[in-house]
């Protein structure tokens, strides 16, 4: 039934260059109807990435009606929705790109398992990722637990051109309902920080494309140094839209490949922190549990805190450690924080502090607007030692020499925390409009003495491991 509709169940796939499910679809000739569904999975997100993907789903259904269709909106459990529009619709088709985080995993095959017994078309397609997880194997046929012999394994792999965007999509006779996407409210959550967070944020398929282009031209030849300088404009920005599908990781690959052979000193250092994003997802994939438990269970009895009153005060950038506090506190003005200072808040948490990584990963997942279920996880299993390819527990990040090296002349701490400063920046001032009035925050306060003097904490977080492993 060639002329029976193909819905298109769109989810962070929100582009319209390189979406190898829109090609196919637009190839096969048949009416298609361009679907949202806000379901369980979806409100389970945390305030700023539900806010963020809500925006983004705005975004895309601008570009949708630029070229003649329209995105349908619809809330409720994914397989209720998807069968109630096919009998609405008389769709014979369900389309989509897919994700690979264990919820994500356990709806989809359901949906599809079920929707195929009823006789309907269900597809899934590759375009989250540049190599589907379980294409890369050791030699052994195993799957990768370090990165570096990933990277090897992976860097010469032919990646294929991004595909152009399409020009129409083949719309149906007619259009089926849609909720009111305003109405679903994804950025209640955020409450008045959406004011301050939004200035930051660049949304879209085209601001995507603007970021990276320039990023190439300007950027790209001194990452290698500037990315480890939290104070300095140094990276692409682009982990915002990457997260939502707005710009593909083949299309960034491609242009940072172009650069490398062209020279560009920090090339492929670009292109190895891309491919690190990979590997999040090959070990997602084929470990799944890296997402709630420790990747390494040796680790269960290790003596972490549970949350605690030492977490909260590093929740709210209090610690009175200054490089700690201005990566807090930029996560809630700009909904991201600079990869160098997510490496240093996860060691003082963790180790410092002596608190569980799953409190650092749930705030994180809470609050940042680039937030990825692959990459935090990871992250915060790599920086606490419980992970795959670790920083070994005993590598502790000392806040006070890390900013010596990375933030030497204070730039970065003076841009967050108005405390220290003599004229505080409207970045640091922006910090008390943003968070929970009930924190009672006042940038005329005296800021906070030390929580933990560094050389003890460091002695105790190594008095815990030596424990362990004795």
């Amino acid at each position: 039934m060639t002329d029976a509709p193909l819905i298109l169940w769109l989810r962070r796939d929100l582009r319209l260059m390189d979406s190898p499910l829109l090609t196919e679809a637009v190839r096969s000739g048949r009416p298609l109807i361009p679907l949202v569904i806000l379901d369980p999975e979806t409100e389970a997100l945390g305030a700023a990435p539900k806010w963020r993907l809500g925006l983004g789903f705005a975004e895309f259904a601008k570009a949708l009606g630029d070229i003649g269709s329209r995105l349908t909106f619809r809330r409720g459990p994914a397989l209720e929705v998807l069968q109630g529009l096919i009998a609405e619709t008389g769709a014979q088709g369900v389309w989509w790109h897919r994700l690979y985080d264990p919820a994500s995993v356990a709806r989809d095959t359901g949906v599809k398992a079920t929707l195929k017994g009823q006789g309907i078309d269900a597809r899934s397609f590759a375009g989250h990722l540049l190599f589907e997880p379980w294409e890369v194997e050791t030699g052994t046929g195993g799957f990768y637990k370090v990165y570096t012999p990933f990277w090897k394994a992976v860097r010469n792999r032919p990646v294929p051109a991004p595909l152009p965007a399409p020009q129409a999509l083949p719309a149906p006779a007619d259009w089926p309902d849609s909720d009111d996407l305003d109405a679903w409210q994804m950025g209640a959550a955020m409450r008045r920080g959406a004011g301050v967070v939004g200035y930051h944020l660049q949304v879209g398929e085209a601001m995507a494309q603007e970021r990276l282009d320039f990023f190439v031209a300007n950027r790209l030849d001194t990452y290698a140094t500037d990315r480890d300088l939290p104070a300095t404009d140094g990276t692409s920005g682009l982990s915002e839209n990457l997260t939502y599908g707005e710009i593909s990781p083949a299309r960034i690959w491609a242009a940072g490949w172009r650069a490398m052979q062209g020279g560009a000193r920090g090339a492929e250092t670009f292109l190895k922190e891309l491919v690190w994003r990979e590997f999040a997802y090959h070990l997602m994939h084929h470990t799944p549990h890296i997402t709630h438990a420790n990747w390494k269970p040796e680790w269960d009895a290790f003596p972490w805190r549970e949350d605690n009153k030492d977490a909260e005060y590093w929740r709210r950038g209090l610690t009175g450690e200054p490089f700690v506090d201005a990566a807090m506190r930029e996560m809630y003005v700009t909904g991201r924080m600079h990869n160098r200072a997510r490496m240093i808040v996860a060691s003082y948490l963790t180790k410092h502090l002596m608190t569980h990584w799953k409190v650092g990963l749930d705030w994180f997942a809470d609050c940042l607007i680039d937030w990825d279920p692959a990459s935090n996880a990871m992250g915060w299993q790599w920086a606490s030692g419980s992970g795959p390819d670790s920083a070994p527990f005993f590598r502790i990040f000392n806040p006070a020499t890390q900013v010596e090296k990375f933030d030497p002349k204070a730039d970065y701490r003076h841009r967050f925390i108005a405390e220290i400063a003599r004229d505080p920046s409207p970045m640091a001032l922006s910090y008390f409009d943003a968070v929970p009035q009930a924190w009672r925050l006042d940038p005329k306060r005296p800021y906070p003495e030390p929580l933990v003097d560094l050389g003890e904490g460091r002695k105790r977080a190594l008095a815990a491991y030596g424990a362990r492993n004795s």
